[in-house]
């Protein structure tokens, strides 16, 4: 009898232990699987983020190349505009050249005909 109970708590033994380890294999399969998923979803998010790093630099070079060509567009329209006022300047200058030249042939004129009138040479 005592060999029959020991047997049977043997069996029992041996069965509890074959379902504790049918269990915890269960379980570690259930924790890897779950471990996967979030290893890939974290992998995947890795990715969009470096996607969105990637535009945003190019963004940034565009913005940047958009700046450089902006600012050489406002560096010849200042060119422009200073030669533009430097001929302005040399035309004015001329102007006011001939003026004075004109006026003093006038003058020159005028005394000169004052002159043949004092003088009496009509």
């Amino acid at each position: 009898m005592k060999k029959v109970i020991l047997g049977l708590s043997l069996v029992m033994f041996a069965g509890m232990t074959f379902t504790s380890c049918r269990e915890t294999a269960k379980k570690a399969e259930e924790t890897v699987e779950t471990a996967a998923e979030e290893a890939n979803d974290a992998a995947g998010d890795a990715v969009d983020a470096a996607n969105d790093a990637v535009d945003a630099a190019g963004n940034a070079v565009d913005a940047a190349k958009d700046a450089a060509n902006d600012a050489v567009d406002a560096a010849g329209d200042a060119v422009d505009a200073a030669k533009d006022a430097a001929n302005n300047a040399v035309d004015a200058a001329k102007d006011v050249a001939n003026d004075a030249e004109k006026a003093a042939k006038d003058v020159k004129d005028n005394a000169k005909n004052t002159m043949d009138k004092v003088t009496g040479n009509n």
